[in-house]
């Protein structure tokens, strides 16, 4: 079997949909199908011109008989008329609608909205990482259901033992991007003085303003010494902190899915977060507490509850533990990569 995969940018880039795509990439290579990376430019979702025209040049000379699997960066923003010269079997690997993004203008969500609508009928299969995805693209963007497959991302299960540190710490793994709510966090831990705690925040600086504001906001709050803005970290050092941690908390504002759900989860460690998106069904109820999007003060008081009441943490802290043990691998998901692939060919 052969198929095409178009992804954007550098692979190596450590958000969610990277490592979900990297894992797909190499994944159903090692199911034994002969995978071609269609390397295009780095501006989308919002694309330059020369990078939207040599993207679909790329992707139009992908032969006919060839699935060809295109990032939901490239596939959600490239002009309706440009994807629909591409001869190829087209799969569309949406991980959440553009239009659903934090911080767009009007008129920005309505172009998205639109252009991904218009390309979603040209995709013969729709691979998705959530029910909640599914449904959305099915409500609101009219994708016959029988074209969306659901491959729930993977999981790698921890190599070394937790070894929670005193104080408790407090880990939230995202990148540095108006969506993830870290400044939503720092406003609740600055709310949490009083106990004693040390909380670190993991994430590839991404968006620039946003990254100015947290470390502006990091100042304001008072919060040296107790909260590290560690920026990106090496495989390594993200497990010494998952391992060291007590608590996982994302205030996020929107996710299509959440794959540093499951990485909490296979650590065994109760989760703080947002009621949004997809985080409901993936964050088990008996294993972590989720509060409104945006409300600094509830998700201080739930991080409260569970510095406070160490039975209450461990009880939530073993449910957790149960559902990691139970995720799926990523050679699951890829297999039912595989399987979309087989039925285009």
């Amino acid at each position: 079997m052969r198929a095409a995969f178009a992804i954007p940018g550098d692979l190596q880039t450590v958000t969610g949909g990277y490592l979900y795509e990297k894992h797909l990439l190499e994944g159903l290579t090692a199911l034994g199908v002969d995978m071609t990376h269609v390397r295009v430019g780095d501006s989308f979702p919002r694309p330059t011109a020369s990078h939207a025209e040599e993207a679909s040049r790329a992707m139009r000379s992908v032969p006919s008989e060839l699935p060809l699997i295109i990032d939901g960066l490239v596939f959600g923003s490239l002009p309706t008329t440009l994807m629909s010269t591409i001869t190829a079997p087209i799969v569309a690997m949406i991980h959440h609608p553009l239009a659903h993004e934090e911080g767009l203008d009007a008129a920005t969500r309505e172009h998205l909205f639109r252009t991904e609508r218009d390309n979603l009928a040209l995709a013969r299969a729709v691979l998705v990482p959530s029910p909640h995805t599914a449904r959305i693209l099915t409500a609101e963007y009219g994708v016959d259901p029988s074209r969306v497959t659901i491959a729930r991302p993977g999981t790698e299960q921890p190599h070394r033992p937790p070894a929670p540190s005193e104080p408790p710490v407090i880990l939230s793994v995202g990148i540095q991007h108006p969506r993830k709510g870290h400044d939503v966090l720092l406003r609740a831990l600055a709310r949490l003085t009083d106990l004693d705690w040390h909380a670190v925040i993991v994430g590839t600086p991404y968006d620039p303003p946003h990254v100015a504001e947290l470390a502006r906001l990091h100042r304001t709050l008072g919060l040296a010494g107790r909260v590290e803005l560690a920026g990106a970290v090496s495989d390594d050092t993200r497990d010494e902190l998952y391992a060291r941690a007590s608590i996982f908390a994302l205030a996020t504002r929107y996710e299509g899915y959440g794959l540093v759900f499951d990485e909490a989860l296979a650590w065994g460690l109760p989760i703080v977060s947002c009621a949004t998106g997809a985080v409901p069904e993936t964050v088990p109820p008996d294993a972590g507490m989720l509060v409104a999007v945006g409300d600094d003060g509830a998700l201080a008081d739930a991080l409260r509850l569970l510095l406070t009441e160490p039975e209450r943490r461990h009880a939530l802290a073993t449910a957790a533990a149960t559902a990691g043990a139970a995720l799926p691998t990523w050679h699951d998901t890829c297999s039912i990569a595989r399987g979309v692939l087989a039925s285009l060919q």
